[in-house]
């Protein structure tokens, strides 16, 4: 049965408990059968409808899943999971200028063992799909679900199949609707966590003792939009390689383009997307990674295969290494054009304008620089994706992070051309513009740099930043600027309730030469409910590493992991 319900605002939460109080106690006792768990589960979609804090909340599912049932819809499916009630549903459909019309689509699952905590699982890229709800927090940690929290998951406001036009960007053509770029931005993210926490207490019949999110990507940009504008919502985030500066990491991406199409104007030929996957061999990239290492491996104080020194390894230090493999007349094997080169230096040295300001950060040379991690966006892979950084930062660059955005195809040469004809000077500064019908510029609506906290913080909130030093997406650099920009505004004390990990060696969210294993949750929950601040992260290697099974402490910035002689590693200050 699908069940609709009008607009009704909410009061605060004395309306909102009265609500429930109404409804009546929903609350799973010790030894209830589960077929009246089921039909409790069946009736909370008729009780949601009374005072739900959404505009036209719409709940299309709301069944029982009995342990071990492997889960019926979404992505990022596990099998077996614990006895839970979905509910499935959306809110706040709204007509739109293109593509429409739009609404908020959400999933979310309340476990018959709750451990009295609500968790909010980020979402990724262009988001458009609604994620399984089960809380996925890291390769290889149990989830949320399974730890016992009631999860909740959404689509931020659109839907990759219904809004999807091919002559407005595809699956991007949200970003032609002002309030649907919003919703993308930040905008979805406090109603549904209003919902999540309606439908937790209509279920269980009180509130939840603890608020957590956990996002990477896109989802650690949601995170920090929840620490910047909706401060009291959450006590805990973790927001992984967060998509912080959005409009500005797309920026990059078509500078990457550009610079790596210098490479096919030296050898006389046109780029094309299936050419950038070949314009470097798999040995030539193992050439930059061996010059990464020779240049920076010894920094951190160990020769271990590890750039543990995050941002002391810059392209004045590298450099002199990748133009010591450089092809000549003497060696024509085992090296790299100079053209090669040339584009690395300036992918990595960031975008800047003809003034020579920057426009985004620039990058840290590190182990991971070159990996199929970093390939795939950068240059794409032979026998496998296209370059990312076209199909899916072009189209963004295009769709959502400019003002007016501009109808494009989503064909991978269409958008390779579009973003080969980007003009930086006249158009970079169109992610801060605002022209009618769009009151607010795209950095305003998904950029989420702000160094003021003082909310978040006075609130008690904790936050956790971990990041690959090899990220390809978004720059580790960009990060550490933005926590010293915190630290400044805080007296050097941010660390107090924020703290970024660089994980050398790692690209976007994971994998790369790097202890890339790592339980931030379980860190992020000893913060907010012991009061224990992490000193570091455990973490360890994956069996893709060089180094399978290595552990290495993630360190909170500014300090690093130091070999510990027999011992291994701690974290320290560099020496």
């Amino acid at each position: 049965m699908m069940l609709h319900s009008k607009a009704i605002a909410p009061t605060g939460l004395l309306a909102l408990l009265g609500a429930c109080a109404a409804i009546g106690p929903t609350s799973p006792s010790a030894g209830e059968s589960p077929l009246s768990l089921s039909d409790r589960c069946t009736a909370l979609s008729a009780k949601l409808m009374t005072g739900a804090p959404v505009n036209t909340l719409v709940v299309s599912t709301s069944e029982w899943k009995e342990g071990g049932a492997a889960k019926q819809a979404g992505a990022d499916a596990q099998a077996p999971l614990p006895s839970h009630c979905l509910v499935e549903g959306y809110y706040g459909e709204h007509q739109g200028r293109v593509g429409g019309p739009y609404r908020t689509g959400f999933r979310m699952r309340l476990p018959l063992d709750w451990n009295g905590r609500f968790f909010f699982e980020g979402g990724g890229g262009s988001n458009g799909m609604i994620r399984d709800a089960t809380g996925l927090n890291g390769a290889g940690n149990p989830s949320a679900l399974e730890r016992g929290y009631a999860v909740i998951a959404q689509d931020s406001g659109h839907d990759n199949d219904s809004n999807n036009v091919p002559a407005y960007g595809g699956q991007m053509v949200f970003g032609h609707d002002p309030q649907a770029r919003a919703d993308y931005g930040h905008a979805s993210l406090k109603p549904t966590y209003d919902l999540g926490q309606y439908i937790v207490t209509a279920f269980y019949g009180r509130e939840s003792s603890t608020n957590i999110f956990w996002g990477c990507s896109k989802g650690g940009q949601e995170g920090m939009a929840f620490a910047q504008r909706y401060p009291k919502a959450f006590d805990g985030i973790v927001a992984m390689a967060p998509g912080m500066s959005l409009p500005r990491a797309a920026l990059a991406q078509a500078w990457d383009t550009q610079a790596l199409a210098e490479i096919f104007k030296a050898r006389g030929e046109k780029p094309t997307v299936e050419g950038f996957r070949t314009l470097f061999s798999r040995q030539q990239f193992d050439l930059v990674n061996k010059a990464t290492l020779a240049a920076c491996d010894r920094l951190d104080g160990a020769q271990d295969g590890v750039v543990a020194a995050i941002g002391q390894c810059t392209t004045a230090v590298v450099e002199p290494e990748l133009r010591a493999r450089q092809c000549s007349a003497q060696r024509k094997n085992d090296c790299l054009d100079k053209a090669q080169i040339d584009a690395l230096v300036k992918i990595m040295d960031g975008p800047h304008d003809a003034a020579g300001k920057a426009l985004y950060a620039n990058w840290a040379w590190d182990s991971g620089v070159g990996s199929p991690g970093w390939q795939v966006w950068k240059t794409g892979l032979v026998g496998g994706p296209p370059s990312l950084n076209v199909v899916l930062g072009g189209n963004a660059l295009a769709s959502i992070f400019t003002t007016p955005p501009t109808p494009v195809q989503p064909d991978p040469e269409r958008l390779l051309a579009w973003q080969l004809a980007f003009d930086f000077k006249a158009g970079a500064g169109k992610i801060y513009a605002a022209e009618p019908p769009f009151a607010t510029s795209a950095w305003q609506d998904v950029g989420m740099r702000s160094t003021d906290l003082s909310a978040f913080r006075d609130h008690g909130g904790k936050l956790i930043v971990p990041h690959g030093g090899s990220d390809p997406v978004f720059s580790v650099l960009d990060t550490i600027n933005w926590w010293n920009g915190v630290n400044a505004a805080n007296a050097g004390a941010a660390d107090n309730f924020v703290r970024v990990f660089p994980v050398p060696g790692m690209t976007h969210c994971g994998g790369g030469p790097a202890t890339d294993h790592f339980d931030s949750l379980s860190a992020l929950e000893r913060w907010v409910i012991d009061g224990k601040a992490p000193a570091s992260i455990p973490a360890f290697a994956g069996k893709e590493a060089p180094w399978p099974g290595r552990e290495m402490p993630l360190c909170p910035y500014p300090q690093i992991a130091l070999a510990n002689g027999a011992n291994g590693y701690r974290c320290g200050m560099q020496p």
